[in-house]
């Protein structure tokens, strides 16, 4: 039943159904409007007691203490919490959760963390709830506050979930310090906490961007021993860093597996533009685009401006153009990235003029192009001007030189006529 109720003060209608009321049908429409109306709202929906608008006035509430975290007005977001018993809601945990949530997310997470420890007697602290500070402090980037509250996790009675070590493995990870990550992600299955895809992608994928690809492949494998299901991120992290080393027998056995099993291992996009990067002549290229065709993946913007920089590189600018021209009927381009790719590989490859037809082409179509793509530019007119000149000098001294024998052609003539 779609049900409307105008709110007198603020002029505003609220339309939705009841029955499914969710936090996005509020968010567009409490995000839009300033605190000043968010108040109004407030002191005409306290009044009602329409049973229907429970779970309205509690997303209401759960945003706007959001916009008081995104503010940084802390109190009052925590004061707004408190304020839900005024409209007949509980001061229940997960509301608790929600407010931590809107502090850590902006960057609030010392304040999240000093609500978290003083209101232990109220509220029964969980593991999630812990997780939301540590993946605070993690998202922060301070991985000496998130070591020292995983300590005071590990040295409570609350014991970690998957999520809790994958944030941390995560955040250990970013952080360089990988030896340590796959530590305690060896202890994860020691404990029989079995770490999600997510986990082991995060790892591999640390492991390959140290070259460790052996460590690396050894999870991969134990990952179908632990009824861990891969997926497309799992292989292309594997693939990408296998191309670097040139292992292509090993990519083209992944490349046969996640065919195989398609489904969330199929290839996508960025598989086959690994196996594009690797390539080292035109030859290869179509042989890669009709697998990629065969399978059913579709080409993106990212892949036509890949060819294009493959093209430009290796001189080959008659590739490049019908890759300009098949990118332009597909609507898929060409982007400003697309006309930085050419304005550089033109002028690498000697054609000025060319590369200023682009560059002028990106203009007026109100693409706003790169600085250093600028700075080229600018070098260009100045070569353009060197030559113009130089080519300008020749031909003046050309000129004198014909005007000399001109001259002593005339001075012959006078004599012979003496």
């Amino acid at each position: 039943m779609e049900i409307a109720i105008a709110l007198p003060r603020s002029r505003i209608i609220i339309s939705g159904i009841a029955e499914t009321t969710s936090a996005t049908s509020t968010k567009s429409f409490s995000y839009s409007l300033p605190f000043t109306q968010s108040n109004n709202i407030y002191d005409d929906i306290k009044d009602s007691d329409h049973a229907g608008f429970r779970q309205i006035w509690s997303d209401f509430m759960d945003l706007f203490t959001s916009r008081y975290a995104a503010a940084h007005r802390v109190d009052e977001a925590t004061e707004f919490f408190y304020r839900r018993e005024q409209f007949g809601l509980r001061l229940d945990l997960i509301a608790f959760q929600t407010l931590l949530l809107a502090l850590c997310r902006y960057k609030h997470v010392e304040a999240a963390e000093f609500l978290f420890h003083s209101k232990q007697k109220e509220f029964r602290m969980d593991i999630k709830t812990r997780n939301i500070i540590l993946n605070g402090w993690c998202v922060l980037g301070s991985l000496r506050e998130a070591k020292r509250f995983w300590n005071d996790i590990i040295t409570s009675k609350c014991k970690p979930d998957k999520f809790t070590y994958g944030i941390f493995i995560n955040s250990l990870s970013k952080a360089g310090k990988l030896s340590t990550a796959v530590k305690l992600f060896r202890a994860m299955w020691e404990k029989g906490c079995d770490p999600d895809v997510a986990i082991c992608n995060c790892i591999i994928d640390g492991l390959c961007f140290k070259k460790r690809i052996p460590e690396a492949i050894a999870i991969f494998e134990e990952m179908n021993d632990r009824d861990c299901l891969r997926d497309v991120a799992t292989y292309n992290s594997l693939i990408k860093h296998i191309c670097k080393i040139g292992r292509m027998e090993k990519v083209s056995e992944l490349l046969d597996d996640m065919e195989q099993k398609g489904g969330i291992c199929s290839p996508n996009a960025r598989t086959y533009g690994y196996l594009l990067s690797s390539t080292k002549k035109p030859e290869d290229v179509q042989s890669i685009l009709e697998r990629m065709e065969r399978n059913g993946c579709k080409m993106t913007s990212d892949v036509f401006n890949l060819l294009l920089r493959l093209f430009m590189e290796w001189g080959n600018e008659e590739r490049a153009k019908s890759t300009w021209d098949e990118m332009e009927r597909s609507g898929l381009g060409p982007d400003q990235r697309s006309y930085t790719i050419m304005v550089h590989g033109l002028f690498d490859n000697g054609k000025l003029k060319s590369a200023l037809q682009y560059f002028n082409e990106m203009t007026l179509k109100g693409l706003v192009p790169e600085p250093r793509t600028k700075l080229l530019v600018n070098a260009i007119h100045i070569k353009l001007q060197d030559r113009k000149n130089e080519s300008g000098d020749v031909g003046d001294v050309m000129n004198k030189i014909s005007s000399l024998i001109a001259s002593r052609k005339d001075r012959k003539k006078n004599r012979k006529a003496r």
